[in-house]
């Protein structure tokens, strides 16, 4: 039976062990905005609940009756790859169940009228920062090897600003939204952000993404003042402890956005070319006022590395890891340095 202010997702599933693991899985996650009621026999859901703002319900257990509980959507999970009934929402079952939550989570979104008291938290949040001036230098390895390392222990989102990401593993498909399609989302429904976020984010194992923008001509519209806002909106949010931010030039106000970086990684390579390029970039950080990036920034030669794992989700293991988990043991020992004043999204 629902209680007051409670927000109730049933789900209502014939298949005993699919049901349990669901709400088991649903259960475990942080900051789902529902109590999830579980049922394997539609007569006992029609003589319990009413008026649940979620009803989800297997192909095979639908009938006609279910809408006599009034849910605010209601949402079938396709086992057969037909749509019987265009006025019903379809989810495919048989995916992974962390797609099925963001396909579900994209329909509350729809009903929900504000941001709830559970999805906001407080913490603190600190940002690494990833960016050299030189290419093809192991940047994107070494960021996602210690984000995935990181989010063994602690909660951690990947973010990759590449012009062109080309990992497909990270690569949204046609119909998956993107990081430009959560900005967008956070100046049209700033209450409904950190529902967003959980509808968008992907996983590499423990490790939670954004995929990246599909085109790179997004990534160069976004005004410094729209990125710092967003970062600002994950630190108030407090759900990550730590945000890794793959970056590149191809941004508007890369300096600032380093400066607001706790600790910032910038890859080096012994070569006459890669040397010039770095005291190019250095000189313009002092040029430009920003000797508290180099202050924060560590700069890292990557030893040789003879093999490098095919699958983003094996990046926690073999000859980088071995490397960046010494990188890593040192970051959690050192006192996080003060983010800049960037962070007030004015500039």
């Amino acid at each position: 039976m629902k209680q007051l202010d409670e927000v109730v997702l049933a789900l209502c599933d014939g298949d005993e062990e699919y049901v349990q693991l669901m709400a088991e899985y649903m259960q475990k996650q942080q900051n789902l905005p529902w109590s999830v009621h579980v049922y394997t026999d539609a007569e006992k859901l029609l003589a319990r609940e009413k008026g649940m703002e979620l009803l989800v319900v297997a192909e095979s257990a639908w009938r006609e009756e279910l809408k006599a509980v009034v849910p605010k959507r209601m949402v079938v999970l396709n086992e057969s790859g037909i749509v019987r009934d265009k006025s019903l929402r379809y989810v495919n079952k048989y995916q992974q169940a962390d797609q099925v939550i963001r396909e579900l989570l994209a329909v509350y979104l729809e009903i929900c009228e504000q941001a709830l008291p559970k999805l906001e938290t407080k913490g603190n949040t600190r940002f690494i920062g990833f960016f050299s001036p030189v290419r093809r230098c192991m940047q994107t390895p070494f960021a996602i090897t210690m984000s995935q390392l990181l989010a063994q222990k602690y909660r951690t989102l990947y973010l990759n600003f590449e012009y062109f990401a080309g990992n497909q593993e990270l690569l949204p498909g046609e119909q998956t939204r993107d990081l430009a399609d959560l900005l967008y989302f956070l100046n049209a429904e700033q209450d409904k952000f950190a529902l967003r976020l959980q509808s968008m984010t992907g996983k590499i194992g423990t490790l939670d993404y954004v995929p990246p923008m599909k085109s790179g001509q997004n990534l160069l519209s976004i005004t410094v003042k729209e990125w710092l806002t967003f970062l600002k909106k994950l630190q108030e949010l407090g759900e990550y402890e730590f945000v890794v931010m793959d970056l590149s030039e191809c941004m508007q106000g890369l300096f600032e956005i380093l400066r607001i970086c706790n600790t910032v990684y910038t890859i080096i390579v012994e070569d006459h070319a890669a040397s010039g390029k770095m005291t190019q970039y250095e000189n313009m950080l002092e040029q430009y006022s920003y000797e508290d990036v180099l202050q924060k920034t560590r700069r890292r030669k990557i030893p040789k590395i003879r093999h490098l794992p095919t699958n983003l989700d094996c990046y926690d293991r073999g000859e980088l890891a071995e490397y960046v988990a010494g990188q890593l043991e040192e970051l959690l020992n050192d006192e996080p340095k003060t983010q800049g004043e960037g962070m007030d999204a004015n500039g």
